[in-house]
């Protein structure tokens, strides 16, 4: 495979992930871990297949179990906060909150070592930090509203949650992708066992909440994990980091164009600054 053609494989993720909000929002009112037990299930059961039917589940032995352990903690963290973020306040502002993930990925791998913190850096931060204020301090189409706090919250720990596995996942040497239908499958046991523990059981009600909910698990929470593992590890990793950042952008338009948010100045302000943020803070870290 030539890295061109892993690069393009690689961007199928972000075109996917911007896709994320209108299906969550298309689920309702289905629970967050059942949610994500739904989705992660198929997931890895594509996955399963697709490795079994490629020779490739003699490789899964030999992989340590604490890349296991922190592969399906990282999923598991960041689709719960997510869906619940998405549940807790409007789509369109919490999605664009949790889409601070490219610009932190930039800011926390300038901490690794060998790398370095450049002025572009704080530069694309402040600016992607006052997108997300914009947001919640009144610049979306709801303004501020107490209520939707424990959702903005929810949907920065979301942020959090992915950039630090991103950025963590460098350091744990080179696995096969086979192994993220193993993180998968292991997602899909805890979200079962801890939705029977903690949520009242509401499957998706409508023919609409049910192909929402397949098409999540299809593409935002399975194909997408793929696609991803093999563009970071054999295209250009750069210009894939660069093209995440479309992803806020591409998310809130497919709400607008959804009817589920509503177009307005401030609105896409906030997501030209997070988008904007992250190029700028991206650029720096090329001319490192």
């Amino acid at each position: 495979m030539t890295k061109t053609r892993a690069t393009a494989i690689g961007f199928v993720a972000v075109l996917l992930w911007s896709l994320l909000a209108l299906f969550t929002v298309g689920s309702a009112p289905t629970p967050p871990l059942l949610l994500n037990a739904i989705c992660f299930s198929i997931g890895g059961t594509l996955g399963m297949v697709w490795t079994y039917a490629s020779g490739g589940l003699s490789q899964l032995r030999d992989i340590n179990w604490k890349i296991y352990l922190f592969g399906a903690v990282g999923l598991f963290g960041y689709h719960a906060l997510y869906f619940s973020a998405l549940r807790m306040a409007p789509a369109a502002e919490a999605g664009l909150i949790a889409y601070l993930w490219p610009l932190l990925i930039v800011l926390l791998s300038g901490l690794l070592p060998g790398e370095s913190l450049r002025i572009g850096h704080l530069i694309g931060a402040c600016l992607g930090f006052s997108g997300a204020a914009l947001i919640i301090t009144g610049g979306g189409s709801a303004g501020f509203q107490l209520d939707h706090l424990p959702g903005y919250a929810l949907a920065l720990l979301c942020a959090l949650t992915w950039s630090g596995y991103s950025v963590l996942s460098r350091r744990l040497g080179e696995t096969p992708t086979s192994s993220v239908a193993v993180f998968c499958v292991v997602t899909a046991i805890a979200s079962w066992m801890l939705h029977f523990a903690l949520e009242e059981t509401i499957w998706p009600e409508t023919t609409i909440a049910w192909a929402s909910t397949l098409a999540l698990g299809l593409g935002p929470v399975g194909l997408a994990f793929y696609v991803w593992d093999i563009g970071v590890k054999r295209g250009d990793i750069q210009m894939l980091g660069t093209s995440s950042y479309a992803a806020p952008l591409l998310s809130t338009l497919v709400l607008v164009l959804a009817g589920i948010a509503m177009p307005s100045w401030s609105l896409a302000i906030a997501a030209l600054l997070i988008t904007g943020g992250a190029i700028i803070a991206a650029r720096a870290s090329f001319h490192s």
